[in-house]
């Protein structure tokens, strides 16, 4: 049986593709909106889950919540 991406992992991998397809890589875009590249790697792969703090910006700035999540 395959592996079903959550909700949040699917979003992330859209947001990742959407990206490379307008031929940005997640190192411009971090340092395009001023974020450490690692933090942004960290959120997009579900280590920071983004919840307070500096990643929580992260997830909002990329698209990957709300800001009032």
């Amino acid at each position: 049986m395959a592996y079903k991406l959550t909700a949040r992992e699917q979003k992330a991998a859209q947001i990742k593709k959407d990206l490379h397809d307008n031929g940005t890589t997640i190192q411009e875009w971090s340092e395009a909106n001023g974020y450490p590249v690692t933090e942004v790697y960290k959120v997009l792969s579900g280590e920071r889950k983004g919840l307070y703090g500096r990643a929580h910006q992260i997830a909002v700035a990329i698209g990957l919540k709300s800001a009032s999540d």
